[in-house]
C-alpha cells in the first residue's frame, strides 16, 4: 500500500471528566499529537480522535458534593480541557464525549451482540455497600487495614505498601470513602464479560506484533494464571448508560469508555462526508487503528478491548502503543512536595513548545518512564531550540533584509551540504514513524550544529565590513537561511506554532514532507521576528510557586478551606429565602435508601421536599414539629418525583443527623433573619 493510500486513525486514552489535565497526561498527548502530526505532513489520510471519559462513580459524587447534575460537571470539564489541549496545540480532529447518543447506541449495538454471540454471563455477587449513602461501593471507595501485611489505609483491590491484590471484603476494618461508615455486605445479579472465550486468540493476538514486546511479555503472565470473566456491569446509583432489558443496572465504565473512541469518530463521520465510519470498523477493514495508552492501562487496551471487538465481530487494533509514567526531578508527581503541575499551571508561564520539544528529545517506543528534569529542561530548550535552531535564523536574516531587501541569492553555492540535510530527511522519517522521537531530534540537532558551524567558518558579519565581499554574504545567508527552512520542516511535528511563524518569516506555504526539498532561491523574505525566547528560571519558579498555593495543605488552600468552599458576597447569602416550615407529613420513599418525603407548610402553601435524612429520623418522629427551609431554590426533578426546596441539616452523617429546629414560638412562614 502506498502512503497516500493508507487510512489511519489513532486515539489517546480518553482523560476522566472528574479533574484538570495534568503534565504527566501531556505526555501521552503530546506523543500522539507528534506521531500525527508527521503521518499529516506525508499526506497520510490520519485521522485523531478522542473524547472526555464522562461516566462512573466519582464523577456522580463529586456533582452531588457540587450541587450539580454530573452532566453539567462533564461539560464543564470538557470545557476545560478542551482549552487546555488546544493551548498545548494537540490538533485532534474530533474531540467528543463518552456520555453522547453516539456511544450509547455502541455500547448497546456491541453489548448486544456479545450477548446474542453467548460471551455475556449473569450471576449474584457479594460486595460492600455503604448502608447511609445506600450504594454498592466500588473498590477504590473501600479503605482499610490490608489482609497480608496489616497496613492501614489502603483501598478495597490492592495494598499500595506490600503491592497484595484483593477483594474489598477482605479488607480488615473496612470504611466507606463516601460516608464514612462500616460497609455491609449484599448480594447483587451482576453481568460478565466470558474473557476465558478469548484465550487463545489473545495469546496469539498479543505476540502478533500488535504490542510492545515487553508489554508482550508481562501479558503472559495473565495467561499463565488463566483469564477470568470480567464483571462489565454496577448497580444503581450510577452515572453512566444503563444496560438494555436490566433496569437499575449499567454498564461499567471501562466498558463503554474504549467505545468512546468509535463514537467519537462517529460524530466526526457525520460532520464530514469524506469518510466511512463502517470502513474503519468493518472486521476485514485494509484501515489502520492505533492506541496511544500509558502503561498502567494495557490489560484493558490489551486483553478485554481486542476480545470484545472480536467478540462483536469487528475489526482489532493494529497496534497499542504504552508508554511510561512521568516524574518531575526524578520523583514522582506530588502535591506535597509541589511538583503536581497541571496544565493551566504549565501555560500560565512558560511557551508549551517547550514542553512538546523536551518531551520529544526524551521519547522513544519503549516504555521507559520519562524525568522532566527542570534544570535540564532550560538548558536543553535554550541550547537546542534558542541557541542551535532559531539561531541560525536570526544571525542570516538580518544581512537579507537589510543589505539585500529580503531578497534570497538566486543560487545554492553549498550544494553538497543542502543535499546532506535533504537526504536526512528519509531517516528522520523512518525515526518519526517508529515512535524514536528522541533518536529523531539528536539527528536534527546534530545537522543543527552543521548549519551553525558553517555560518561560523564563513563568518558573514565579517564578510559584511569587507570590499567585493557582497555577494559572498548573501550566498552564505540564503544557504544558512535554506538549511534553516530543512530544519523547521523536521521540527514541524514537533513544533507546529513556530513551524506556522516560520512559514510566515519565510513567505511561503505549508511546509510538508513532500515539498521541502528544493531550496528558496530568488526568493523574498519577511522581515523576522524572534521566533522563540529564552527559557528563564524565574519562569519556573513563578509555576512552582502556583503549584504550590494551589497544595492540598497549603497556607493559602487552608485559607480556602477555612471559608468552607468558595466565598459567597452577603449580596448572594442575602438571595436565600429562609422560611420555618411545619413538617404535616413524613414518609419513606419506595425504592430510596435515605431518603424522606416531606409535607411542609410554610403559612399558607404546602411544599413537597425529599431530604437524606432517614439514617437518623422515623418519618412519624418529624411530624408536627418544626424545621427551616430554603423556600426559593430552584424544584429540582428527581426519580422519585420533584423536590421543592432543601430542609436543613447538621452533621457527619449516618445517625449523627440533626434538622435545625427553630426556637418555640415560631410560626410557619416566618422569615429566618
Amino acid at each position: 500500500m502506498t502512503t497516500s493510500q493508507r487510512k489511519i486513525l489513532v486515539t489517546s486514552a480518553l482523560p476522566y471528566a472528574n479533574g484538570s489535565i495534568h503534565i504527566g497526561h501531556m505526555l501521552e498527548y503530546i506523543q500522539t499529537d507528534i506521531w500525527v502530526r508527521f503521518q499529516k505532513m506525508r499526506g497520510i489520510n490520519c485521522i485523531y480522535v478522542c473524547a472526555d471519559d464522562a461516566h462512573g462513580t466519582p464523577i456522580m459524587l463529586r456533582a452531588q458534593a457540587e450541587g450539580i447534575t454530573p452532566e453539567a460537571l462533564v461539560a464543564r470539564i470538557k470545557n476545560e480541557h478542551e482549552k487546555d489541549f488546544a493551548d498545548f496545540a494537540i490538533g485532534f480532529d474530533n474531540f467528543h464525549t463518552t456520555h453522547s447518543a453516539e456511544n450509547q447506541h455502541l455500547a448497546e449495538t456491541i453489548y448486544q451482540k456479545l450477548q446474542n454471540n453467548g460471551h455475556i454471563s449473569a450471576r449474584v455477587i457479594t460486595q460492600l455497600y455503604d448502608p447511609v449513602e445506600g450504594m454498592f461501593l466500588p473498590d477504590r471507595f473501600v479503605k482499610g487495614t490490608c489482609p497480608k501485611c496489616k497496613s492501614d489505609d489502603q483501598y478495597g483491590d490492592n495494598c499500595e505498601v506490600c503491592g497484595a491484590t484483593y477483594s474489598p471484603t477482605e479488607l480488615i476494618n473496612p470504611k466507606s470513602a463516601v460516608s464514612g461508615a462500616t460497609p455491609i455486605e449484599k448480594d447483587s445479579e451482576h453481568f460478565f464479560f466470558k474473557l476465558p472465550d478469548f484465550a487463545e486468540m489473545l495469546k496469539n493476538w498479543t505476540r502478533a506484533g500488535h504490542l510492545q514486546t515487553e508489554i508482550a511479555n508481562k501479558l503472559s503472565e495473565w495467561f499463565e494464571v488463566g483469564l477470568q470473566e470480567w464483571d462489565i456491569s454496577r448497580d444503581n446509583p450510577y452515572f453512566g448508560f444503563e444496560i438494555p432489558g436490566a433496569p437499575g443496572k449499567y454498564f461499567y465504565v471501562w466498558l463503554d469508555a474504549p467505545m468512546g473512541y468509535f463514537a467519537s469518530f462517529k460524530n466526526l463521520c457525520e460532520k464530514r462526508t469524506d469518510l466511512d465510519f463502517d470502513e474503519y470498523l468493518k472486521s476485514d477493514s485494509k484501515t489502520e487503528l492505533y492506541h496511544f495508552i500509558g502503561k498502567d492501562i494495557i490489560r484493558f487496551h490489551a486483553l478485554f478491548w481486542p476480545a470484545v471487538l472480536a467478540g462483536s465481530g469487528l475489526r482489532t487494533p493494529t497496534a497499542v502503543y504504552a508508554h511510561g509514567f512521568l516524574t518531575i526531578n526524578g520523583q514522582k508527581m506530588s502535591k506535597s512536595r509541589g511538583t503536581f503541575i497541571n496544565a493551566r499551571h504549565y501555560l500560565n508561564h512558560l511557551n508549551p513548545e517547550y514542553l512538546r520539544y523536551y518531551f520529544a528529545a526524551k521519547l522513544s517506543s519503549r516504555i521507559d518512564d520519562i524525568d522532566l528534569n527542570l534544570e535540564d529542561f532550560i538548558l536543553r530548550v535554550n541550547s537546542d531550540l534558542v541557541g542551535k535552531v532559531v539561531n541560525i535564523a536570526s544571525r542570516c536574516a538580518g544581512f537579507i533584509s537589510k543589505q539585500f531587501e529580503g531578497e534570497l541569492a538566486t543560487q545554492c553555492t553549498e550544494q553538497a551540504l543542502y543535499s546532506s540535510f535533504v537526504n536526512a530527511g528519509d531517516a528522520i522519517a523512518e525515526l518519526y514513524e517508529q515512535r524514536e522521537f528522541n533518536h529523531a531530534m539528536r539527528e536534527i540537532m546534530a545537522l543543527a550544529d552543521k548549519a551553525n558551524q558553517y555560518i561560523d567558518d564563513n563568518k558573514p558579519w565579517v564578510l559584511a565590513k569587507q570590499d567585493g565581499q557582497h555577494q559572498a554574504v548573501q550566498d552564505v545567508c540564503s544557504v544558512g537561511i535554506n538549511l534553516f527552512k530543512v530544519l523547521i520542516t523536521y521540527l514541524k511535528p514537533v513544533l507546529p506554532v513556530m513551524a506556522n511563524n516560520v512559514e510566515a518569516f519565510l513567505n511561503i506555504d505549508t511546509i510538508s514532507w513532500s515539498n521541502y526539498r528544493a531550496p528558496l532561491l530568488g526568493h523574498r523574505i519577511n522581515p523576522f521576528k524572534p521566533l522563540m525566547t529564552r527559557v528563564e528560571p524565574e519562569k519556573i519558579d513563578a509555576m512552582l510557586d502556583e503549584v504550590k498555593k494551589n497544595a492540598p495543605g497549603s497556607q493559602q488552600q487552608a485559607k480556602k478551606t477555612d471559608t468552607i468552599a468558595n466565598t459567597i458576597s452577603y449580596e448572594d447569602f442575602a438571595k436565600l429565602d429562609l422560611r420555618i416550615a411545619k413538617i404535616v407529613d413524613a414518609k419513606t420513599v419506595e425504592g430510596a435508601d435515605k431518603l424522606l418525603q416531606l409535607t411542609l407548610d410554610i403559612g399558607g402553601e404546602t411544599r413537597n421536599v425529599f431530604a437524606g435524612i432517614k439514617s437518623a429520623y422515623n418519618p412519624e418522629d418529624l411530624i408536627g414539629t418544626l424545621t427551616v427551609m430554603v423556600a426559593n431554590l430552584a424544584p429540582r426533578k428527581m426519580r422519585f418525583g420533584i423536590s421543592e426546596g432543601m430542609v436543613l441539616v447538621a452533621g457527619p452523617g449516618g445517625k449523627d443527623l440533626w434538622v435545625l429546629q427553630p426556637d418555640p414560638g415560631a410560626q410557619p412562614g416566618m422569615r429566618v433573619k
